[in-house]
């Protein structure tokens, strides 16, 4: 649809993945000590669509580049999941500048709850096997085998360890 596309992903085996299988124009590691000053060189324009699934130094990189009337999904900010703010944690250190920048720029945050989408979902079973088998859309699996492996694989999930969806086979593959 003519967007400039940049990924985000955590190192290079990944971000050449994404670049070159998955075609976006760039992809910035986000383990590179430099990611603010790389993202904003990668999106000259500023960014108009960021999809939020981290959070953390992710967010903070690409908080400054937001244009006017941006629209951010959030769908996820697992870089805060084991951080906890209470009445005597101070407030983050972005909540004001956010929140001016949500009044003045009138970006568009919401959360991205699949179920919210159920009227579309016919359309997404007609759709997606044949974009899936035209090599429109691209996945990646990253298989762990047996129950007992599932906290790990969680933790694995957690520091990025997987490579694509991270699944555990809990029984034999009938497939």
């Amino acid at each position: 649809k003519g967007a400039r596309a940049v990924g985000i992903a955590g190192g290079k085996d990944k971000c050449d993945y994404v670049k070159n299988e998955l075609g976006f124009d760039d992809c910035i590691d986000h383990r590179d000590p430099n990611l603010a000053a790389k993202l904003k060189e990668a999106c000259p324009k500023g960014i108009d669509v960021y999809f939020e699934n981290v959070g953390g130094k992710v967010f903070d990189a690409v908080f400054p580049l937001l244009n006017a009337f941006s629209r951010i999904p959030v769908c996820g900010l697992i870089a805060d999941y084991n951080t906890i703010y209470g009445k005597d944690t101070p407030t983050p250190p972005w909540a004001n500048a956010i929140m001016r920048a949500i009044l003045v720029k009138r970006l568009n945050f919401r959360g991205f709850i699949v179920r919210d989408f159920d009227a579309v979902f016919p359309d997404f079973i007609r759709d997606m096997p044949q974009w899936v088998r035209e090599g429109k859309v691209k996945h990646r699996e990253f298989v762990t085998e047996g129950l007992e492996s599932a906290p790990a694989a969680f933790i694995g999930l957690l520091k990025g360890a997987n490579f694509g969806k991270q699944l555990v086979r809990v029984g034999a593959d009938k497939a």
